[in-house]
């Protein structure tokens, strides 16, 4: 590969993901910082990232890594496609949109774990910062925010169904899932403005691009970094088969998630350092913390055939298809404005113990709507019912392939480990059939397909579980904040022994909050802006 002289930047950010474009923005709002920010995908020109119906199209094919887990124990030995966004503005562009931020609890947990610096009062700031809330406001929201948040349009008759049922089985009805109280069911509120996805590329990095202080370079593949002693001096990288080197006078800030950012730094020979041996890796540093402490939600969805076409299904067919394109294009309304995952709730397995939710659900009004998730027959309309265990106990592992930059990396999730996530996720498709079965939604339903009529005992859901269970796109902790011997950084995100470099992404999490992590890894990126800036 022919090799270009390098460029000089303050800031090289590595990674355009969600954490990626919340820096960009930030740290170029000082005209005399020069901010360079590599992303490996192309730009955000799909027109299905920018309908809020487009998530269901985007779980697999050309903006995702095509990732699948190693085959995984306790889950039959299966391989599961593990889609992680490859485009600006990462998963924020290619998610479902929800808008969940966790319960403060988690965030309290995080200073028990060595985050110090990290409770929910201390970054509640950030997110009231970050948000901005269509509908909501108050001590709980922001209102200014970049990132647009508002309530779906108007929710399938399906989702509304649903609520009602999760009433029906006794769950209290909530209106705001990030309020004082997460416990209930409700309608999620979507990361959307004017009815389109509102990404961190849209809402961070599209107002800072006419800057002339910051330069995006996609389809950037990054091979490693530089360092001139302890420091962090530089990143290589390669388009079109070029490979070119971007110096860093201040910091880098690696944002290339919670399975690139492992990758990139054991590819720079920091990491365990049997595992670099073993791929012929000269070592900088022997962090054994690197890649551990894997964590992610296991889904396991339920799915429903219904008697009549009154899911979004319908528009399945080409006339109608056709129909709610233009409703969309004209108006900017109709079915094309839901995320699909429409409906949602947090709740207990043990409805006697805990003071918090220990799972959540996700309603969709659709089926077969994700990549590897069962649907109806041809030609009917369903619906789905995903639930997970909000804090897994379970831990995986990030590893090489190769030493080579272009293979992917080894992924084992190690779903299902411990046997305590078995069994409350197997409670929660328990509880996910009893939902179905409420009146409100059980007079729509011909037949709950997944799982049939023959799983009836606690074996029956668990085998279940162990069949149908996979990924929800929430990988976390591999790199994770801390002062112990297996944190991989301190609470500043400075990576330990090193000048010059901070990890600011959803890898440093020292553990799984309890909701979808969109939303904390853009206040992990405005903190880490807020650090950066103060120690500039």
């Amino acid at each position: 590969m022919a090799r270009e002289p390098a460029d000089a930047f303050d800031y090289v950010i590595v990674g355009g993901g969600s954490a990626g474009c919340v820096l960009a923005a930030r740290l170029s709002e000082d005209c005399d910082a020069r901010v360079c920010l590599l992303e490996a995908g192309g730009r955000d020109t799909n027109p299905l990232i920018h309908m809020p119906v487009g998530f269901a199209r985007m779980t697999t094919g050309p903006l995702t890594w095509g990732l699948t887990t190693a085959p995984q124990r306790h889950a039959f030995d299966r391989e599961i496609p593990y889609a992680q966004a490859r485009v600006l503005g990462g998963g924020s562009s290619i998610n479902a949109e929800i808008f969940t931020r966790g319960h403060p609890s988690d965030y309290d947990r995080w200073v028990e774990e060595g985050a110090e610096g990290w409770g929910f009062k201390d970054i509640q700031p950030y997110f009231l910062r970050s948000e901005g809330n269509a509908i909501l406001s108050g001590d709980w929201h922001g209102t200014d925010g970049p990132l647009g948040v508002s309530n779906i349009p108007d929710p399938n008759p399906m989702t509304r169904a649903f609520v009602q049922s999760c009433q029906e089985a006794g769950m209290p009805y909530t209106p705001d899932f990030n309020g004082p109280v997460q416990e209930g069911a409700g309608v999620y509120q979507t990361t959307t403005r004017d009815n389109r996805r509102c990404s961190a590329a849209v809402g961070y990095l599209r107002p800072a691009l006419k800057r002339p202080n910051l330069t995006v370079i996609t389809r950037a593949q990054v091979l490693r970094l530089r360092f001139d002693g302890r420091r962090a001096a530089g990143v290589d990288y390669a388009v079109d088969g070029r490979v070119a080197t971007v110096q860093a006078a201040q910091e880098i800030l690696v944002t290339a998630g919670a399975i690139g950012t492992p990758k990139l730094l054991m590819l720079s020979g920091i990491g365990p350092a049997a595992h670099l041996a073993e791929h012929g890796i000269a070592l900088l540093a022997d962090l054994p913390g690197v890649g551990e402490n894997l964590q992610d939600h296991f889904g396991v969805d339920i799915v429903a055939e219904l008697n009549a076409h009154r899911s979004l299904d319908r528009y399945n067919r080409p006339h109608w298809m056709v129909w709610a394109g233009l409703e969309y294009a004209l108006f900017r309304s109709g079915p094309v404005t839901s995320n699909v995952v429409e409906g949602g709730a947090f709740w207990r397995a043990d409805r006697q113990r805990g003071e918090r939710p220990d799972l959540q659900f996700h309603f969709l009004a659709g089926a077969g709507a994700e990549a590897g998730v069962p649907s109806v027959q041809k030609g009917a309309s369903g619906i789905t019912l995903n639930s997970y265990t909000l804090r897994p106990a379970s831990r995986g592992t990030v590893r090489l392939r190769s030493a080579d930059p272009r293979d992917t990396p080894v992924v084992d999730p190690n779903f299902l480990a411990e046997p305590e996530d078995l069994r409350i996720s197997a409670e929660g498709v328990r509880i996910s059939v009893e939902v179905f079965r409420q009146s409100s939604l059980a007079r729509h339903i011909r037949a709950i397909r997944f799982p049939d009529a023959g799983v009836t005992t606690q074996v029956d859901f668990e085998t279940y579980t162990r069949r149908y269970g996979r990924t929800s796109y929430h990988p976390t902790c591999t790199c994770r904040m801390g002062q112990d011997a297996m944190s991989v950084v301190d609470p500043k995100l400075r990576l330990h022994g090193f000048d010059g470099i901070r990890i600011c992404d959803s890898s440093v999490m020292p553990s799984l909050v309890g909701s979808n992590t969109n939303a904390p890894t853009i206040m992990i990126g405005e903190r880490a802006a807020d650090l950066i800036r103060g120690n500039r």
